[in-house]
């Protein structure tokens, strides 16, 4: 119930004590205070009725994306903060109360009339979901939570995949070969691309982590080194990792630490890296198609198998957490299934059934 008391400057106080609810404020007349009372007191009836807070009349999706920015302490990667920005602008003045299945069904048109593919669709609209389980759960607002996951589902029913196609390029000995001669033979290159290319493949380490890497965190006794904020879905700052530099890796590092004590181990931007690989690939006759620097990684996770590493230890040098995320990258044969058992077999006759019995009859 709302008690009213006015004070001595005139204005009007209101108090609103329901269903566990208190609320007050101060307003210059007394009808601004009993409109105000009798909307808390909706909300306090709401709420009593179904534990969550009614939808604010004048909320937008974009006043509910800035204050779930402004809440969440955790810093965004430059996926969902391009992805959030996208939902602001397309969804954001879409009241709170009025978005709904349709709302939804119109913004995968857009984005489809856009270019946009089933994955980066299905990835918007994760992104939304994570957005109002928030409001429902975090801020208690009597929002379904169901509406983006359903728009996500119906998707499959629009004949779109939301599954990411997996790649299993990896590249060969002579692409390899041919793109460290045209990089040795070009007197414009200035970052050692050969030599980072080698240090992929003796590591498994993607591009950005290899840019990242800072001689202050090598362990020269131990022949390791932290890499920093290692790629990981669930925590994307802070998952920091020490990892073995094997034989090749330190063959490569020991020269550059020998006259440098701090700053980073390979000094040059990440996409910069990128972009001189990639325009390596076209400039060759025939140009190489279809390769990343992001491919080496694939190779080398397969030749640590290959060398007989188990999993834990390939998850280890890779990054991985579980199988699932490791099998992508992996392309054993059953080939190389032979060679290990061969290797790790000595050779030795086989006895036969009459040296068996003799050894059983002793």
């Amino acid at each position: 119930m709302a008690t009213f008391s006015q004070l001595p400057s005139g204005k009007w106080r209101v108090q609103v004590r329901r269903s566990g609810l208190y609320r007050a404020a101060t307003f210059v007349t007394k009808r601004e205070a009993r409109d105000w009372a009798t909307g808390i007191e909706s909300q306090a009836n709401h709420i009593a009725a179904g534990g969550f807070a009614p939808i604010p009349k004048t909320a937008t999706v974009a006043d509910l994306i800035d204050k779930y920015t402004e809440t969440m302490s955790k810093p965004y990667g430059k996926t969902k903060t391009a992805t959030l920005a996208m939902l602001r602008r397309d969804l954001g003045k879409v009241k709170l109360s009025n978005l709904n299945n349709v709302v939804l069904r119109d913004f995968i048109d857009r984005r489809e009339e856009a270019g946009a593919g089933g994955v980066t669709i299905a990835a918007d609209l994760s992104h939304l979901s994570q957005i109002l389980k928030w409001a429902r759960h975090a801020r208690q607002l009597d929002i379904s939570e169901r509406l983006a996951l359903d728009a996500r589902a119906s998707l499959s029913h629009r004949g779109m995949n939301t599954r990411s196609k997996e790649r299993d390029r990896e590249p060969t000995d002579d692409e390899l070969n041919r793109l460290y001669a045209l990089w040795d033979n070009s007197p414009l290159q200035r970052i050692p691309m050969p030599m980072l290319c080698r240090f992929a493949l003796a590591t498994g380490m993607r591009q950005g982590e290899i840019c990242r890497l800072e001689i202050d965190d090598l362990n020269r006794a131990e022949k390791t080194i932290i890499i920093r904020d290692r790629k990981d879905p669930q925590n994307k700052q802070g998952n920091d990792q020490v990892v073995p530099l094997l034989p090749d890796a330190w063959a490569i590092v020991r020269p550059l630490i020998e006259d440098r004590k701090s700053g980073f181990l390979f000094p040059y931007d990440e996409r910069s890296v990128s972009t001189a690989f990639t325009r390596g690939c076209k400039r060759l006759d025939p140009p190489i198609k279809d390769l990343h620097f992001h491919d080496i990684r694939h190779r080398a996770t397969a030749s640590f198998f290959r060398m007989g590493l188990d999993i834990p230890r390939v998850a280890l040098l890779t990054g991985h957490k579980t199988w699932a995320m490791l099998r992508r990258y992996t392309a054993i044969k059953p080939s190389d299934i032979h060679d290990t058992i061969n290797k790790a077999k000595p050779d030795s006759p086989v006895p036969d059934k009459a040296g068996q019995k003799k050894r059983r009859a002793k």
